[in-house]
């Protein structure tokens, strides 16, 4: 088990496989993801059985996109439990492993601090400076797909995603709420 050819191998595979139709969910969110990740492995001191198995639901969270973009997260639980084994996880971590992908299916529910962990860093440009750049990305991602019509409708979208979303870590609470309400108050006065 290596982590660093795992990564190598699943950054290339989405860079490779993915959708040109997707701006949002590429290789740059995937490994965005894990440095967050790996922000709370060092920030909360995660040990390194733990660690290593967000930093793997972490590269696959999204994998999905490469076949489906609806339920995503199924279709990556899927992957997961096909190649994990090759790369020498066992049974135990691998269902640790999809129980964190499925954790990040909107509305989240995670239900332990590793779940936690990835749904709070799969969304945490949502409470950083990068909310308008990244949410370009997502906003172009959703047009492609026919699942918003302009910016009105994505400002609607936005509005009622941040007004429901919910951060689970104590860190993501106290840092990347405010700036979270900060963003949706300049979204909701541009209606």
């Amino acid at each position: 088990m290596n982590i660093r050819r795992l990564k190598a191998f699943i950054t290339s595979k989405i860079s490779h496989e993915i959708s040109d139709k997707i701006y949002y969910h590429g290789v740059h969110h995937t490994l965005e993801v894990l440095h967050v990740c790996n922000e709370y492995i060092k920030r909360l001191s995660i040990g390194k059985a733990d660690a290593f198995l967000l930093r793997t639901a972490a590269l696959l969270h999204d994998i999905g996109f490469i076949w489906t973009y609806n339920n995503h997260e199924e279709r990556g639980v899927q992957y997961a439990k096909q190649i994990l084994p090759e790369w020498g996880y066992q049974e135990d971590d691998i269902d640790v492993i999809c129980k964190m992908i499925m954790a990040t299916k909107i509305p989240q529910k995670p239900q332990n601090l590793l779940e936690m962990i990835i749904c709070d860093a799969d969304l945490d440009y949502l409470g950083t400076d990068r909310f308008k750049a990244t949410g370009e990305t997502l906003y172009q991602e959703l047009l492609n797909f026919g699942l918003t019509e302009n910016e009105k409708s994505w400002d609607r979208i936005q509005i009622d995603f941040l007004g429901t979303h919910e951060y689970h870590t104590d860190y993501a609470k106290k840092h990347r709420k405010p700036v979270k309400r900060q963003h949706l108050k300049e979204v909701m006065d541009k209606q």
